[in-house]
């Protein structure tokens, strides 16, 4: 049985290893501005998908590695990525049912939501940063995120039936 449990888990480890490095990864000055939110993406997946496996005690955890990994004030992320995570978990059995364009759709705003709490606590903090750094990712997560969901459900039909 553990060993099963283990199986299971580990794609989703290795898709959040992935996502960690894609958000670490250099990217040129022209487009850094909108590279995606690739853990918040991953997190609203995996917590609609698995909620009562991944949820927002794994998004403080996967928030606190990228507060410390990226250099931002500890917590930032933390808290962003829990209230998305809530969020999605709260209406998961909502949203693992709409169709994709109306599931894009709400990932919109709440991309837009983790940028804005992003934001609020570096104003509080003193941080200030333009606001394409806010608005890019939240673009380009919402265009790749139909992209991310068939490959991540794909993904996880595969763990699932053995294949």
């Amino acid at each position: 049985m553990n060993r099963d449990r283990t199986s299971r888990r580990l794609p989703i480890i290795i898709s959040l290893l992935i996502g960690l490095m894609l958000t670490m990864m250099p990217l040129p000055n022209a487009i850094a501005a909108f590279r995606p939110d690739w853990l918040a993406l991953l997190v609203i997946f995996w917590a609609m998908q698995l909620p009562r496996t991944w949820s927002v005690g794994t998004a403080w955890i996967i928030g606190i590695v990228l507060d410390v990994s990226q250099g931002t004030l500890l917590g930032q992320h933390a808290l962003a990525l829990c209230v998305i995570a809530f969020i999605t978990v709260r209406f998961h059995l909502l949203m693992r049912v709409f169709p994709l364009p109306q599931l894009t759709a709400t990932v919109f705003p709440m991309l837009a939501l983790y940028q804005f709490l992003l934001f609020w606590i570096n104003g509080v903090a003193g941080v200030n940063a333009p606001a394409v750094t806010y608005w890019g990712p939240v673009i380009s997560g919402a265009v790749l995120w139909p992209v991310v969901m068939m490959f991540l459900s794909g993904m996880r039909y595969r763990t699932r039936s053995g294949h």
